[in-house]
């Protein structure tokens, strides 16, 4: 597994949080939103981040057997530290995840754990707030 695999999405995610608490904060401060847009937009963020750390940020779909494995000159992929070869790779698109299967018959999930409870929390987050601003919206109309 490279170096990018193991610590690139955590600090990839960490980097786009601070780097999207400004224009939240200029958001806030202009626009005065609700709570629940506020929280609305902090859910979507939240689960983006993690979709994108639990495909390695592409990386998943484009060459999954670097994120399983380590390449030897020869070619092949090893498990590094054990003599067990690289027999295939899956990729699932929602929710995000690597299965690696080896030759020694066991198979292991590169997705961080925190992945899919983050996703999940930020899509529950953002689709009670979005139905929550619709109601409201549809409620203001009716009133006279």
């Amino acid at each position: 597994m490279t170096l990018f695999a193991l610590f690139g999405p955590p600090a990839i995610t960490l980097l786009l949080f601070v780097i999207g608490v400004f224009p939240y904060a200029l958001w806030v401060a202009r626009k005065k939103p609700s709570r629940t847009a506020r929280l609305a937009a902090v859910g979507s963020a939240a689960a983006l981040a993690a979709y994108g750390a639990g495909t390695f940020y592409g990386l998943a779909y484009t060459n999954p057997l670097d994120l399983c494995a380590t390449k030897t000159a020869s070619g092949d992929y090893v498990d590094s530290g054990r003599d067990y070869s690289l027999t295939s790779a899956n990729v699932h698109h929602f929710p995000p995840s690597v299965t690696c299967h080896w030759s020694s018959g066991y198979s292991t999930d590169d997705v961080s754990f925190w992945v899919t409870p983050l996703l999940f929390a930020g899509l529950t987050c953002a689709t009670v707030c979005f139905t929550l601003i619709l109601i409201n919206r549809s409620q203001r109309r009716r009133a006279p």
